[in-house]
């Protein structure tokens, strides 16, 4: 194997590369792009019983958010609860696009690498017949040996071209499939918890600012009683 690679020449090189990027990048892509990390099993029906028991702090909410693609959605929506429903369903829509971006990362160089490599092959083609051209040139049309190692190169950098372009093009298509059935899931999640959260008693978004000025808001009624003069005796 290894002397058939040596024999494509240095056309082999960059296809070499192009396919050892191509398996990191599908590797990595099966690792991230799990079901289980990416939709949690019963994520939604979790965070539609907290948001309706109102049990979502911040600290909560980062937590949800940093967990998986399913979370950080979730989370976009319940951080606006108690809005009107055309801003939260704007959150969930801008939030949607930067996951689904997320996840789709690496697949425009790996759909790139099945188009250049065989470019690339073709590449080690031409090559090859321009050096047998040059010893038919040179020692003329009786030795074929030389004219076999120019074909042979051309041969060998087509196949090898092909045979990474085809699996990188294969599976830039699953992972893109993927991607999009893992967005309808996503969609559905984040409509059924838009209907919890517009639904009636749903409690109201709380903010740090909002929770400190209801807490100052007692302190401060204590203070007007304090300094209140009294009635005058008559």
């Amino acid at each position: 194997m290894f002397d058939i690679l040596i024999a494509g020449g240095w056309p082999m090189l960059p296809i070499l590369l192009t396919s050892a990027l191509a398996l990191a990048i599908i590797l990595e892509r099966f690792w991230t792009l799990r079901r289980g990390a990416v939709l949690p099993p019963d994520l939604g029906v979790q965070v539609r019983v907290w948001a309706r028991a109102a049990k979502l702090d911040p600290a909560h909410i980062d937590a949800l958010a940093a967990g998986s693609p399913l979370g950080q959605l979730l989370a976009a929506a319940v951080r606006v609860r108690g809005r009107p429903r055309e801003l939260i369903k704007e959150r969930l829509e801008d939030t949607g696009r930067h996951v689904v971006h997320r996840m789709g990362r690496y697949l425009n160089t790996l759909g790139t690498i099945a188009l250049i490599a065989p470019l690339l092959g073709l590449l080690g083609t031409v090559i090859g017949l321009i050096r047998m051209f040059l010893a038919v040139m040179v020692h003329g049309a009786g030795d074929p040996t030389k004219m076999a190692g120019g074909i042979g190169e051309a041969l060998i950098c087509t196949a090898t071209g092909l045979v990474v372009a085809i699996p990188a093009y294969v599976f830039h298509r699953y992972f893109r499939s993927r991607i999009d059935g893992y967005a309808v899931s996503m969609e559905q999640e984040a409509a059924r918890l838009l209907d919890e959260l517009d639904a009636p008693g749903a409690p109201p978004a709380t903010t740090p600012a909002s929770a400190a000025s209801s807490a100052r808001a007692p302190a401060k009624s204590a203070t007007r009683a304090r300094v209140a003069p009294a009635p005058a005796e008559r």
